[in-house]
């Protein structure tokens, strides 16, 4: 608040105001206080002009004086480096975004042919319920377990459309420590960098299991096992579906079978976080295959899924949670409390994205269009990791094994080189 005070001393006016007369001294009018010298009995004839304005502000502390400044963030710090750096063959390798030959963000052309479709129909902009597009949470449920999977038949799936894959996680999150309080959270170390950020913002404790061997630029299996087995009885375990990000590691079908197999034994959740179905290997069933693995075990399981890589919709937020119970029953039941939850976080779900997912998914035609668009993305980062490879083998006289960048999978990898060594390429002006 602030409060303001104008002084003004003395005004000459030529013209008699009589009303005036019996004015003596100051005149007070609301919150400013205008003082008149006197002269001869009229203070407003026959003065010299003198104007003196002066004022004084004063303001109140802020009752958010103890709001501290928050850190940048630090993935979204590498792109603000990005913009302000003026190199003309500048790279951003932060934000996890496809883009073209010539470095431009690409929208898919069967997104554009669903919009299309969606503008034909004359389709408005109404609230949708609380769990999102009922025709998005079909086909999105059908994509990840295969339409014919006894999940889909028997209707144990709950699923609740997400915005995208961190409010998807999120959600998950509540639902944890509403209903499993205290029960811990196992991620990868490393993982993506939000995960810890949604765990802890949703009270949720968590704590890491090995996967990246700095030494072998590869999985630490044994350590994974290791650490997973070690976890109390019932823990939820957080898998990247495929793509690991930000390694770019993934089990092969063998060590996912073993990692199953811990899981299982030690009566733990998985909790799978699919961010690339068919970005990865360009095939949508070879990349839900860990998923599938799990729920062909009869196991329950918790999937949050995003359409912000396979179908370019980063900025449409779409994407879903799904909960695999152990019978129909259950399924309802988790899905009208992932509703309550989510209806004072958000109310309900943005319907333009869900409706560019469900015309894709739901349109034979479109559907294969997709795929083939897909193929070529995932193809194309395959060729860049195979160009790589290849100018570091030839470049590189130090007799390093430059292989690992062949065997990580989708936009990710981790490439072995110590900070130091990262701030030099950043910071070069070759």
């Amino acid at each position: 608040m602030a409060s303001t005070m104008l002084s003004v001393a003395s005004a000459s006016l030529s013209a008699s105001l009589s009303p005036l007369e019996n004015l003596k001294g100051k005149l007070k009018v609301g919150s400013a206080g205008l003082s008149f010298n006197k002269a001869k009995g009229n203070p407003f004839i026959n003065t010299k002009s003198f104007c003196r304005i002066s004022m004084v502000a004063a303001v109140n502390a802020s009752r958010f004086e103890s709001v501290t400044m928050a850190p940048p963030d630090p993935i979204l710090g590498v792109s603000e480096a990005f913009r302000a750096d003026t190199h003309e063959s500048k790279l951003n390798l932060g934000v996890g975004a496809y883009r073209t030959e010539e470095l431009q963000p690409y929208v898919l052309d069967v997104v554009k042919k669903a919009e299309n479709l969606m503008v034909e129909r004359g389709e408005n902009k109404e609230y949708l319920p609380i769990e999102g597009l009922a025709a998005f949470n079909k086909v999105t449920a059908e994509l990840l377990f295969g339409a014919d999977n006894p999940v889909i038949k028997q209707q144990r799936v709950a699923t609740v459309q997400g915005l995208s894959g961190t409010g998807s996680l999120r959600l998950a999150a509540a639902l944890i420590e509403r209903y499993f309080p205290g029960t811990k959270v196992l991620i990868s170390s490393p993982t993506w960098g939000n995960h810890k950020n949604i765990f802890n913002d949703s009270r949720v404790p968590w704590s890491e299991y090995r996967y990246y061997d700095p030494k072998t630029v590869g999985l630490d299996f044994e350590g994974m096992v290791a650490d997973i087995k070690a976890a109390p009885e019932g823990s939820f375990v957080l898998l990247h579906g495929c793509a690991h990000n930000p390694t770019g590691i993934d089990p092969t079908p063998e060590q996912w079978e073993k990692i199953a197999n811990v899981i299982q034994a030690k009566s733990h959740i998985p909790f799978f976080d699919v961010a690339y179905q068919g970005f990865a290997s360009g095939s949508l069933d070879a990349d839900a295959a860990s998923v599938r693995l799990f729920a062909a075990r009869g196991m329950e399981l918790l999937v949050a899924q995003s359409y912000s890589k396979n179908l370019g919709l980063y900025a449409e937020r779409i994407g879903a949670i799904n909960v695999v119970c152990s019978s129909a029953d259950a399924a309802a039941r988790v899905k009208s409390q992932l509703k309550r939850l989510a209806r004072p976080m958000y109310s309900n779900p943005p319907i333009h994205g869900a409706r560019i997912v469900a015309n894709v998914v739901g349109d034979p035609a479109l559907f294969n269009e997709w795929k083939a668009e897909m193929e070529m993305m995932a193809g194309r980062i395959k060729n860049v990791r195979q160009k790589l490879y290849d100018s570091l083998s030839a470049k590189d006289k130090s007799g390093k094994d430059w292989s690992f960048i062949l065997k990580q999978i989708g936009m990710f990898s981790f490439t072995g080189l110590n900070i130091d060594q990262a701030n030099s390429l950043a910071s070069s002006q070759i």
